[in-house]
């Protein structure tokens, strides 16, 4: 199952714990069937068939293609100097 590192779980938080989101709001990845390629978005509630992950108060759906390609990743995440978040995929050891 994707991990999410300290960064990356507190990034989640920032994103998705805000006063007018619900509480059930994560942040949902998903990939094209055809690419291996992702899109990351804020989501009030995790789509049906989504896999759930909670790590550290951070809270992420997969959809079920992304949970396949992502289940032994870490998941990181950064903010650059202009301010825009970056998240790094890696192996888990």
């Amino acid at each position: 199952m994707l991990t999410l590192t300290e960064n990356a779980s507190t990034i989640v938080r920032n994103i998705t714990q805000q006063p007018e989101a619900p509480e059930s709001a994560g942040l949902r990845i998903t990939s094209d069937d055809a690419t291996e390629t992702f899109a990351v978005t804020a989501s009030p509630t995790p789509q049906p068939g989504d896999q759930v992950v909670e790590q550290d108060g951070a809270t992420v759906y997969l959809d079920q293609r992304a949970a396949e390609l992502l289940d032994d990743k870490i998941l990181d995440a950064a903010v650059d100097p202009e301010g825009r978040v970056e998240f790094a995929l890696g192996p888990q050891s």
